[in-house]
């Protein structure tokens, strides 16, 4: 009988809010920067981590200090870069587009780390890149993809730069302290460049001020349950619960008025595919062990 336990369900409605946020940018920038927008929302999400871990933060190390900064600088760019792909293309494809940060996290072990893919990686990965393709549009038969999908499309490459460098520190670092200066680093280096790229800080919205707030607190709040729940959660079985985040994502777009045409749908559909594939591993029959989870 099918049934989820308590972690993962806080796994799918951390899923369900996360896959909500793309519509919810989509909209706020009509109103604001990407820069300013971003700069608000981590800057938010870390003061909020921050208070919460207030008596943890008192032990934060050089070495934790530097990997927060490294992490922060991967997590900016692929959330700045996700943003700014928002302005021109729908929170569907975004969504859809985002997700291929999973297939594309094996490529980068292997450039980085040399560690090779293995078979269901490079399944995963060509699954997706065909959903791509098909999600693109017709015209993408030529790999000619909008600026908004591009710009999405290298933010999922820094997201999953982001999650090899928080694999490279994980074991030599209090999380909780790392979380916080990770994300205030985002929100400060955003804050930074607005100047150097010429973004201006916009008129008062109630609309960008209630969505950058909220997305704050909702990253705290996706920050914190997942690291509890991933305590008791396989990685694998984790990562098939997120790949839903795209297909929310499509839900609420359409709710809101997004139509993909059929073929995009078929993209859609290949790049939850890849993300799921990409995660499958092949069991030995053996004697069955339990396999201790990671957090």
């Amino acid at each position: 009988m099918f049934s989820l336990t308590r972690q993962e369900i806080a796994l799918v409605l951390v899923t369900m809010l996360w896959g909500s946020t793309f519509l919810i940018i989509h909209i706020a920038m009509q109103h604001s920067g990407p820069l300013f927008f971003v700069g608000v929302r981590f800057t938010i999400a870390g003061l909020v981590t921050m208070l919460l871990f207030r008596k943890h933060m008192m032990g934060l190390t050089r070495f934790e200090t530097g990997a927060g900064i490294a992490i922060g600088c991967a997590l900016f760019l692929g959330y700045y870069l996700q943003t700014h792909g928002l302005r021109t293309i729908t929170s569907s494809q975004s969504a859809f587009i985002t997700a291929l940060y999973v297939p594309i996290v094996p490529l980068l072990q292997w450039a980085i780390l040399k560690r090779p893919p293995g078979l269901m990686s490079w399944v995963g990965v060509t699954l997706a890149f065909a959903g791509l393709i098909l999600l693109a549009g017709p015209e993408a038969g030529s790999l000619s993809f909008s600026p908004g999908e591009v710009a999405t499309l290298a933010g999922a490459v820094a997201i999953a730069a982001e999650i090899i460098l928080i694999g490279m520190f994980a074991k030599r670092v209090d999380s909780r302290r790392v979380t916080a200066v990770q994300l205030l680093t985002a929100g400060l280096v955003s804050f930074a460049l607005m100047p150097v790229i010429g973004e201006s800080v916009p008129a008062f919205s109630w609309l960008w001020a209630g969505a950058a707030i909220g997305l704050g607190l909702a990253s705290a709040v996706i920050q914190l349950t997942m690291n509890w729940a991933q305590k008791s959660v396989s990685p694998t079985r984790a990562t098939v619960i997120y790949a839903g985040e795209p297909v929310w994502g499509g839900i609420v777009g359409r709710l809101a008025g997004d139509r993909l045409p059929a073929l995009a749908l078929v993209g859609a559909a290949l790049i939850v595919t890849g993300v799921i594939a990409s995660e499958a591993k092949f069991r030995r029959k053996k004697s069955v062990q339990t396999r201790p989870s990671e957090g």
